[in-house]
C-alpha cells in the first residue's frame, strides 16, 4: 500500500484507524449486553492499524542505500517490537484504577475480585493514536520512484525466494510475536505459583532492545550468515525450554525457563533484522539473472521495487506465528496435558529453517556466499590498509 497511495497518506490512514478499535473496545467492556462480533470487529480494527508495521519497513526501505538498509530497518522494527513490551506492562497497572475519571467511565465488578477499569485498556492509547498520526503526516516524506501500482507488486508471487524468505521470517519475527503471546498463558499454566505478569513484559523489552542492534552486524558481516546462527541458538533455546519443564518440581526450574525465553525472544529478533537485510542482497542477484536485458540502474530500481514488496509481504505472512504458536501450545497441552509437544514441533520447524539457510544462500556456491564472503574480505583489506 505505501507503493500505492504513499507512505506518508497510508501511515496516517493506518494510524487513525487505530482510534476504531481503542474507542470501540473500552466502550464494548462497559456493556454485557454488547454482542460477540463486536469484539472481533474491534480485533480487525487492530490488525489494520498494527498491520502498519509491515508497510512501514516497507516504505523506510526506500531512504536508505543498501549498506545500511539493515540498520534502518532493524532500529524501525525494534522500536516497533517495544509495542508489545510497553502494552504487557501498561494494561494490568491501568486497568486497576479510573485514571480517566467520569470520563472514561466506572469499574466492572468482577465475581470475587476487586473491580477493574477494563475500558482503560483501550482508552489508555487514544491520545498517543492522535500524536503519532499528526506527526506522520505532518513530518513524513514520500518518494517519487517508490510509487508502484499493485500490478506491477504482484511479480513477486511468482518469485520463488519470496516464499522462502516467508518461511524464514516466520521462523524469526512470527516466533517472536507467537512468544510475545503464548509466554504469560503458558508460564501461568505451567508455574502456578510464580506471578508471571510481573516478568511477561521482559521478554518482547529484551526483543525489541536486540533488534534495534542487531542491524549493523547484519550490514557489516551478512544477513545470511547470522541468520543461519540464529536458527542454531533458536534451537538451542527450545531444548533449554524443554530441559526447565522436564524439571519443574525443581526450584530453579522457572529461572532456567525465564532464561531460556529471553534467549529465544532474543535470538528471534536478531534473525529478524538479519533475514529483511537479506532481501536486498539476494533480490539484486536474483533480479539481474531473470531480466538480463535491464541495464546497471534499471536493475537497482526493479530489484528494490521488489524487495520492498517482499519486505512488506512476508512480515505480514510472519504475523500469523502469533496464531500458530499460541494454538500449537494449546493443542499440545489439550492432547498431552504439556507443551513438550509443541516444542519438539518447534524445533524441527527450526531445523528445517537451518536446511534451507544452507541449501539456498550460505554455503559454498549459495546465493549469499559470494557478496557476503567477498565483503568480509573488504572490511580486512580495508582493516589492514589502515
Amino acid at each position: 500500500m505505501p507503493a500505492v497511495f504513499g507512505g506518508r497518506l497510508w501511515t496516517t490512514l493506518t494510524t487513525w484507524s487505530l482510534m476504531l478499535p481503542a474507542v470501540g473496545m473500552g466502550l464494548a467492556v462497559q456493556n454485557q449486553a454488547t454482542p460477540c462480533w463486536i469484539f472481533p470487529a474491534c480485533s480487525f480494527g487492530c490488525g489494520l492499524g498494527g498491520g502498519n508495521f509491515a508497510s512501514s519497513m516497507a516504505n523506510i526501505s526506500f531512504f536508505f542505500p543498501r549498506k545500511e538498509k539493515g540498520n534502518a530497518l532493524a532500529i524501525n522494527a525494534g522500536l516497533g517490537n517495544l509495542g508489545v513490551s510497553v502494552v504487557q506492562f501498561v494494561v494490568p497497572l491501568v486497568i486497576t484504577a479510573g485514571v480517566f475519571g467520569a470520563l472514561g467511565g466506572p469499574p466492572q465488578p468482577l465475581h470475587g475480585q476487586a473491580p477493574l477499569w477494563l475500558q482503560n485498556a483501550g482508552f489508555v492509547f487514544v491520545p498517543f493514536i492522535a500524536i503519532s498520526a499528526f506527526a506522520a503526516w505532518f513530518g513524513m516524506d514520500d518518494i517519487a520512484s517508490m510509487k508502484s501500482s499493485f500490478t506491477d507488486q504482484s511479480i513477486i508471487f511468482r518469485r520463488w525466494h519470496n516464499w522462502i524468505m516467508c518461511w524464514l521470517y516466520t521462523g524469526t519475527f512470527g516466533s517472536f510475536i507467537g512468544f510475545s503471546a503464548a509466554f504469560p498463558l503458558l508460564s501461568k499454566i505451567l508455574f502456578p505459583d510464580v506471578n508471571v505478569l510481573q516478568f511477561a513484559f521482559l521478554g518482547p523489552l529484551v526483543g525489541a532492545i536486540a533488534r534495534a542492534a542487531a542491524g549493523k552486524p547484519a550490514d557489516r558481516f551478512g544477513g545470511g550468515r547470522i541468520t543461519l546462527r540464529v536458527f542454531i541458538a533458536m534451537c538451542l533455546g527450545t531444548l533449554g525450554i524443554l530441559y526447565a519443564i522436564g524439571m519443574k518440581c525443581s526450584g530453579s526450574a522457572f529461572p532456567v525457563f525465564f532464561a531460556s525465553f529471553l534467549f529465544l525472544f532474543a535470538a528471534s529478533v536478531v534473525g529478524s533484522a538479519s533475514a529483511f537485510q537479506m532481501i536486498p542482497a539476494i533480490m539484486r542477484k536474483e533480479v539481474s539473472r531473470l531480466m538480463p536485458d535491464l541495464d546497471g540502474n534499471a536493475i537497482v530500481t526493479q530489484s528494490d521495487k521488489e524487495s520492498v514488496a517482499i519486505i512488506g509481504f512476508t512480515s505480514a505472512i510472519a504475523a500469523y506465528g502469533a496464531f500458530f504458536i499460541s494454538e500449537s501450545f494449546g493443542s499440545s497441552i489439550a492432547m498431552t496435558g504439556g507443551a513438550e509437544f509443541a516444542l519438539y514441533g518447534f524445533l524441527a520447524f527450526y531445523g528445517s529453517c537451518i536446511a534451507i539457510m544452507r541449501r539456498f544462500y550460505t554455503r559454498r556456491g549459495g546465493l549469499l556466499y559470494q557478496v557476503e564472503h567477498r565483503s568480509a574480505a573488504d572490511r580486512s583489506l580495508a582493516a589492514t590498509a589502515r
